[in-house]
């Protein structure tokens, strides 16, 4: 079977294996979809790792979203063109962001801003800095997590972030990561209505003479709905090593699973139960019991029963077939919190071989700055 490794025995657990010819199929089969490598600016939330950045590099792929002023870094010291911090930088993430634009000066570095108080600091500081900080207008068309409604002041937001000194108006970034219908055309007409008050705002911007706004938009679940939007960049971040929830819900997009989670048999505590060496520090826990992981190598999912930090205990028909130390193979729910669990992926050659390992530098929350 494709997860296969050879010398398992070699391997401690649990495990994050990441198996590189499927994740360059993966950046090929959004490069597809895209139509284009400049609409893609993907989001490196999930995987966290310079060298699967340098996969999309080489590939054209050169401007990037994330979360953190470390995947930021991460991102700039891998030779990105243009990074987007998609997060209001409040606090001492500020100066942080001031302080990676003077040492990484060929970089185009950016945020998202729905407030004129917090965009006026940034301003100020960049221009005593003396670097230009690239901004987008956070709209909130639905997600109700953070930004601005587009029919509540963000015109006004528009023309602030416009005059303001220190800051590069870029345009809006929308996330709809609340849309998440299971039938693929009801998440289109809902995507689609969720919209058009981005559109309205958009002709309210051409109408005041203001620059024509960039958009960045969607998260995996609306990606091939964005993807057929002219002038709308595409940011999705999953794909790259898909999950288990995502192909459930998402069974459109051709997404292989690229990342499995080794895991053993730890014990066998009672009549036909199984316990795993995959707590909750394994494998992340924000998906229900039973969706938590997916395992490759079982002809049917098992009950699930309990997961504590260090254990996973389920419940099997049959027991009798497993043995304590049996290597099972599971594909997580939910791939993003849980590769932020592990120091480190294991690369997984199509031959079986695990050939080296490749450090989740992103996963600090600082590197340098």
């Amino acid at each position: 079977m494709w997860y296969e490794i050879k010398q398992p025995e070699m391997i401690d657990s649990p495990a994050l294996l990441l198996y590189k010819d499927r994740v360059a199929a993966n950046i090929e089969t959004l490069i597809a979809q895209a139509k284009d490598v400049g609409r893609i600016r993907p989001h490196v939330k999930t995987h966290k790792m310079r060298e699967v950045a340098e996969m999309h590099l080489v590939r054209g792929i050169n401007k990037f979203k994330c979360a953190t002023i470390a995947e930021a870094e991460m991102l700039a010291d891998a030779g990105a063109a243009d990074v987007l911090l998609a997060y209001q930088p409040v606090g001492p993430r500020a100066k942080r962001l001031i302080a990676l634009a003077q040492g990484y000066p060929a970089v185009r570095l950016g945020c998202l801003l729905d407030h004129e108080k917090t965009a006026a600091r940034l301003g100020a500081l960049a221009t005593a800095a003396g670097v230009t900080i690239s901004v987008w207008i956070d709209i909130d068309n639905g997600m109700a997590r953070s930004g601005i409604a587009p029919d509540k002041g963000a015109l006004g937001l528009y023309r602030f972030l416009h005059d303001c000194e220190g800051l590069e108006l870029r345009g809006l970034h929308v996330y709809d990561g609340h849309l998440r219908q299971p039938v693929f055309a009801e998440r289109k007409t809902a995507s689609d209505e969720a919209f058009l008050s981005v559109e309205t705002l958009v002709g309210e911007i051409r109408a005041a003479g203001l620059p024509e706004p960039n958009i960045v938009a969607g998260g995996s679940p609306a990606f091939p709905v964005h993807a057929d939007r002219l002038g709308v960049d595409v940011s999705p971040g999953t794909y790259v090593f898909w999950d288990a929830g995502y192909a459930a819900l998402c069974p459109e997009l051709d997404f292989q699973w690229a990342a499995v989670v080794l895991t053993r048999v730890l014990s066998k505590p009672g009549e036909n139960r199984i316990c795993l060496d995959v707590g909750s520090k394994g494998v992340s826990p924000d998906k229900a019991l039973d969706k938590r992981i997916h395992f490759l190598n079982l002809d049917t999912q098992p009950r699930f029963i309990g997961q504590s930090e260090e254990h996973l205990v389920v419940e099997v028909e049959d027991a009798s077939q497993y043995g304590v130390g049996d290597v099972w193979y599971g594909v997580p729910g939910h791939v993003c919190p849980t590769v932020n669990l592990y120091e480190e992926a294991l690369i997984v050659t199509a031959e079986g071989e695990v050939e080296m390992c490749w450090e989740v530098v992103a996963r600090r929350r600082m590197i340098n700055y």
